[in-house]
């Protein structure tokens, strides 16, 4: 019997060519084909949220879902500059009413000294539903369904969509007034809490009250299950549900279903921004029961992976390491594109959409991408709608003009793609400990020697060489567009900068004139009256191999004066403990707006903030009390030409003292396919992505045209191999031959 001959190599190559291309295979595509034309946005996230709890939530990498589901009272206006508060599920943005501390109503321009109440009455817009959720699930006796479940019950359910039957209800104040109380639930540790004691009334003894029964429970089950308890494991199985009616929390009160109000101590115009904030999002009371069943937190089915809204998308798939799934919410209320703007949106056509129906994309997915190269191709390839600019790929996007105006590469235009750039409401700033025997303090010559470090730390060469341009040099801790912040001449801190009138901007100081400021301190060429040298230590977490440029920048720039600088690189852990030990002199930090008012930055200079003393956010632990004073007065007006006035006293004594080298104002730049319509950067907002049009169409035809396989040198390949498989081609036949003979 004759053996058929084995398939000759060049055929097995030439078979596995055709059945990958001949079908315009895309290896790393990671969309099914079925997707190619739906209404989705794609998008990815760098690390996994770690909660989606709107009382525990608190960084932007959580807000990025959280905001799509939960809906505070208020919302920032998408459009509108400066920023403007408008109502999302309430009928409108409420305004206080003061009381004296004899309970007589003033008038809105009181004074804050006089004010002993401020109440905010809020009204519930009615016929606003839940999304679907097994929380609201009835049984036929009108009995939760899904209470007191067994293993049986949970038997291949792995997330709230594998329960068969889900219910919705409305939404109403109750669920508003549950929320504040949980911010005080000593189970949740909510980061909010020591701020938002100190407005609303009664909060601070209400959190006391519900801490004092947590313990008292604690106690005793530790007593009854005696030496052996473990009350880790205890309360995994069987988790506490502190009563909350138990005690009387007077900084909020019921009127009815659908009216509530918010009490606080003192007058503060700034609390409205808080209305905005995930912290005051509904929960309802139904959800906070459901999540607390021991056998659902076995199987991580909680209300921090599984968030239960109002907004306009919901939960799908939750694979933090993997990909997160959000879809339109089918109850979403109705909620229209805003018909006007700033001057300039018609034209830039972000009114075209004016009063349609939001959401507009069917869907959101969001992969998880920690490299930074995979992402940015997969963007150009047209995988994913938007995308940051890293400094690896600056170059490749981001060309300057002339006119210093950053503009899009040739080859980002050739696609379609959009650039948008807004100033962030942030400070990166370097900072001095003001407690410190060297560099602290309040005498002049220490002021000149701060003043003397901030002009030679040029945060103009900082900004070119590590940020591509990208940032502000910051004058003061106000960013622009935040009220108190003023430009041109008027804007300037003196202390580092003089007005150029013939080119019309800020010109920081000369190193002579730091060098000068320097000897006058006491240290000339950086030494001091007994020759030794100004040795100064510089704390930071930066332990990325790409931040030794950066740190060889700063011993640079120091060394300039003559100054020795000391790095001590640690972990952010360690970084964080010698903050809060006062174990530095300088060091490296950062702020983002929670709110955009002045408050919010200026209070990170307070001494009764300090960060040693007090464990707040004054990291430098800078205490002036003219500077304290002043933000007395400032932080309860509302915002007009006197409190400016206070503002700029503010700044000029913190521009003296300089506690801080200012640093700069980042500048986001963003990049957007030609697919994607109504895009305007909102920093305030987390919720813009109901306002983003899709057109999925276009984006299909350009995934095909730039993902098309190049199979020329595959084919010539496939030849060369046919070509060389012919002389055992031949062989074998020879053999055939002689073996039919």
């Amino acid at each position: 019997m004759i053996k058929s001959p084995s398939v000759p190599l060049g055929g097995v190559l030439l078979g596995i060519f055709l059945v990958l291309f001949s079908g315009g295979c895309t290896p790393n595509d990671p969309y099914r084909a079925s997707e190619a034309g739906a209404n989705t946005f794609y998008s990815t996230f760098f690390e996994p949220p770690k909660h989606l709890d709107p009382a525990r939530a608190y960084s932007s990498e959580e807000y990025d879902f959280l905001a799509q589901i939960y809906e505070p009272p208020l919302q920032y206006h998408y459009l509108k500059r400066p920023y403007e508060l408008i109502p999302t599920t309430i009928e409108e943005v409420p305004s206080p009413i003061y009381y004296d501390k004899n309970g007589k109503r003033l008038t809105p321009d009181s004074a804050p000294g006089k004010v002993a109440k401020a109440v905010y009455e809020i009204k519930v817009r009615k016929g606003v539903l839940y999304q679907d959720h097994p929380a609201f699930a009835k049984g036929p006796d009108g009995s939760p369904l899904y209470m007191n479940l067994t293993p049986t019950d949970l038997k291949g359910i792995d997330g709230v969509n594998g329960f068969k039957v889900k219910g919705t209800r409305e939404l109403k104040s109750d669920d508003y007034i549950l929320e504040i109380m949980r911010l005080a639930d000593p189970e949740i540790e909510s980061p909010v809490l020591p701020i938002f004691e100190k407005y609303i009334l009664g909060l601070r003894e209400y959190s006391e009250a519900l801490r004092g029964d947590l313990d008292g429970i604690r106690k005793e089950r530790r007593a009854k299950a005696g030496v052996s308890y473990n009350q880790e494991a205890d309360e995994k199985e069987n988790p506490i549900i502190l009563d909350y009616q138990k005690h009387t929390l007077p900084g909020v009160e019921r009127v009815d279903d659908h009216t509530f109000r918010i009490i606080l101590k003192t007058k503060y115009p700034q609390f409205v921004y808080w209305l905005a904030m995930p912290f005051f999002s509904p929960v309802p009371e139904e959800a906070r029961l459901f999540y607390k069943q021991g056998l659902l937190a076995k199987k991580n089915i909680t209300i921090d992976r599984f968030p239960v809204g109002t907004g306009p998308y919901m939960m799908e798939t939750f694979n933090p390491n993997m990909e997160i799934i959000l879809s339109r919410n089918p109850n979403f209320h109705y909620e229209e594109y805003p018909k006007a703007g700033e001057d300039g949106d018609a034209d830039k056509g972000l009114l075209k959409d004016g009063g349609g129906r939001l959401p507009f994309a069917e869907k959101l997915v969001f992969k998880l991408e920690q490299e930074v190269i995979p992402r940015w191709n997969k963007f150009l390839q047209g995988y994913y709608d938007n995308s940051g600019i890293t400094s690896d790929s600056f170059d490749q996007a981001v060309s300057f003009s002339s006119a210093g105006e950053a503009e899009l590469t040739d080859a980002m235009k050739e696609r379609g793609i959009t650039l948008q750039t807004s100033v962030r409401p942030s400070i990166y700033y370097t900072g001095f400990n003001m407690d410190d025997d060297a560099i602290g303090g309040y005498s002049p010559e220490r002021q000149k020697l701060r003043q003397a470090v901030s002009i030679a730390l040029d945060f103009e060469e900082y900004i070119e060489i590590f940020n591509n341009g990208r940032g502000v040099p910051a004058m003061s801790p106000i960013p622009p567009g935040i009220f108190g912040h003023s430009e041109g001449r008027d804007g300037i801190n003196p202390y580092v900068y003089d007005w150029d009138s013939s080119k019309n901007r800020p010109v920081r100081k000369s190193l002579e004139y730091a060098r000068k400021l320097m000897a006058e301190a006491g240290y000339p060429n950086g030494r001091d009256k007994n020759g030794r040298p100004l040795v100064v230590t510089f704390d930071n977490p930066w332990t990325g191999a790409d931040s030794t440029p950066m740190i060889n920048w700063y011993i640079k720039r120091m060394r300039l004066l003559g100054i020795q600088l000391e790095n001590r690189t640690t972990d952010y852990n360690r970084f964080q403990e010698k903050m809060l030990k006062g174990n530095f002199q300088i060091f490296s930090w950062g702020w983002n707006a929670d709110y955009p008012d002045p408050e919010n930055f200026l209070f990170l200079l307070i001494g009764s903030n300090s960060k040693v003393r007090h464990q707040g956010e004054n990291v430098s632990n800078y205490s002036n009390p003219e500077f304290d004073r002043l933000f007395k007065v400032m932080e309860n007006m509302d915002s007009s030409p006197a409190r400016e006035k206070v503002i700029n006293e503010m700044l000029a004594i913190a521009q003296k003292d300089s506690p801080w080298v200012w640093g700069h104002h980042p500048v986001a730049f963003g990049l957007y396919h030609r697919w994607m319509s109504n895009v305007k950067p909102n920093s305030m907002a987390n919720n813009t992505i109901k306002y983003v049009r899709i057109d999925p169409e276009i984006r299909r035809k350009l995934r095909g045209e730039w993902n098309s396989p190049n199979l020329w040198p595959l084919a010539i390949i496939a030849a060369l191999l046919i070509l060389g498989s012919i002389p055992a081609v031949i062989s074998v036949r020879k053999k055939l031959g002689r073996a039919k003979r």
